[in-house]
């Protein structure tokens, strides 16, 4: 069973088994958290709760507590975390247990991977074995939305819900984070606008971003690629700062593309969505990289992009640095 599937499932009855698994650490912290609740109730304690490590955890040890009832709580949770090790080492004790596990507790494995093909995978039922893998990321700006006005009432617009995204990155944690801090940042509103992301988590980012565009286009390669050093330096992750470059190049983009049947520059640059005090910067950089670079930058932002998530052996700072020297048009950076 997909994560945000099984979070949605409030008032079903837990069962006596459940695997969690994948690499979202956001929804699996959530999923853990949402079987408490519903094992011992929302205002409970942690007191029925046994957390052990997979690497060092006994067989023996772990279903002893499953089979001793807490005080003052209606079942016993035990959570054996990174369990990929315990599942080696006992799987044919669990093989056995599967079908005979006591009902006065809830077992846990947290584990990273979780084959379907094996033996104990298909004994597992289909909704106990719950996957936290986040959503592809043209569905994550949705998921903003849903998860603002779920968790703090508040809506989030698809503009704003995109701005974010950008900005951020597909963290799902670091999203949650953000609209945690938008939400409590509007205060009595019930909206979040895009003007608001921009204001709260992008302002530095963006103003940084900006100023590497504009002396990019006034011919200071050397002082664009200081910025992004001290970005670097000051522990800004890549991704974030190409979130940024992509954010404001696909505005550049955009108004090339509306512009090329002979429209006004700063018609199609306000259209794209440039703020207008950001207008005559966005012209001089527009023009400093001219048609034939504009009309290839979704390329060169998605080639980068990859690049950043594994698909290149360079270090990161370097597919940055010649990212931006291909905005200079420099020769060594053309093809």
């Amino acid at each position: 069973m997909d994560s945000l599937q099984f979070l949605a499932k409030s008032a079903d009855k837990l069962g006596p088994l459940y695997v969690v698994f994948g690499d979202e650490a956001f929804l699996k912290r959530r999923v853990l958290n949402a079987i408490r609740r519903r094992a011992l109730g929302p205002d409970s304690d942690n007191q029925g709760v046994s957390t052990y490590a997979g690497d060092k955890a006994q067989y023996a040890d772990i279903f002893d507590e499953l089979n001793t009832l807490p005080f003052f709580q209606p079942r016993r949770i035990v959570i054996v975390e990174g369990a990929d090790p315990f599942v080696t080492r006992y799987r044919s004790q669990l093989e056995k247990a599967v079908t005979a596990l006591p009902a006065s507790g809830v077992l846990v494995l947290e584990v990273k991977t979780w084959p379907s093909n094996t033996r104990l995978a298909k004994m597992v039922a289909d909704a106990a074995a719950i996957v936290c893998k986040a959503p592809p990321t043209y569905k994550l700006a949705a998921w903003c939305g849903e998860w603002a006005q779920t968790q703090h009432q508040k809506q989030l617009p698809p503009q704003a819900a995109d701005l974010l995204l950008d900005l951020v990155g597909a963290d799902m944690g670091l999203l949650d984070q953000e609209i945690l801090k938008l939400a409590i940042f509007v205060g009595e509103r019930n909206r979040i606008e895009a003007a608001d992301v921009d204001r709260l988590v992008g302002n530095n980012r963006a103003q940084s971003t900006w100023k590497i565009f504009d002396a990019l286009a006034a011919g200071q390669s050397a002082q664009a690629l200081g910025i992004l050093d001290r970005l670097l330096d000051q522990g800004e992750e890549s991704l974030k700062i190409m979130g940024a470059f992509s954010m404001q190049l696909r505005r550049l983009a955009q108004a090339a593309r509306m512009s090329a049947g002979g429209g006004s520059l700063t018609a199609s640059l306000e259209k794209a969505g440039v703020p207008p005090f950001a207008l005559k910067s966005a012209e001089s950089q527009l023009r400093h990289l001219g048609r034939r670079r504009a009309n290839r930058l979704y390329d060169w932002l998605l080639e980068v992009n990859m690049g950043l998530r594994g698909d290149s052996p360079l270090p990161e700072r370097t597919l940055l640095e010649r990212f931006l020297l291909r905005l200079t048009g420099s020769a060594d950076a053309k093809n």
